[in-house]
């Protein structure tokens, strides 16, 4: 059993002389830097990823391991997906924290400059479609009804919404 399992662990005040604030941003593009300095090595890029969800009391975005945590700034979505594959139960999204899951056809939104957004963590949180991902969508995109495009997913095809900013 880890602290952060307890339920009054997010309530517990920071360390002496420490701050739950942090200079840690995770920027448009799925890098996380601490401040002006990138945060470049791969395996904390992806420890951080997979730390990522929201306070219990005020739903900002924290990075937590359990053992303690901080809030941290989020530029566009809080996850990204790398890739996307195909497989005998659908299309399947890897994200950037080493995790993969199933893509839900009816939850994948564009942006006005056509970024492709999907849910993640079962609806909990957005995930950003990097280029290459974008690009392995090409088999599953069709065009529906009045032009508008499609996530097909077998038989069934689902329109691709707009994303709002309350979509985050």
């Amino acid at each position: 059993m880890k602290p952060g399992d307890h339920p009054e662990f997010f309530r517990l005040p920071p360390p002496p002389g420490r701050s739950r604030e942090s200079r840690i941003v995770l920027d448009e593009m799925g890098r996380f830097w601490n401040g002006p300095v990138p945060i470049d090595h791969p395996g904390m890029a992806t420890a951080f990823a997979s730390w990522i969800t929201t306070h219990p009391d005020d739903g900002r975005f924290i990075l937590t391991n359990g053992y303690d945590w901080t809030y941290f700034t989020v530029k566009d979505a809080p996850f990204f997906v790398k890739h996307v594959s195909s497989s005998s139960v659908g299309t399947v999204l890897r994200l950037f924290d080493g995790t993969e899951e199933p893509l839900d056809p009816r939850a994948v939104t564009v942006s006005e400059q056509g970024v492709l957004y999907a849910r993640v963590k079962g609806g909990r949180f957005e995930a950003r479609l990097s280029p290459a991902a974008q690009k392995e969508m090409v088999d599953a995109i069709v065009e529906g009804d009045g032009g508008v495009p499609h996530v097909r997913v077998g038989a069934e095809q689902h329109p691709i919404r707009e994303r709002s900013a309350a979509a985050k």
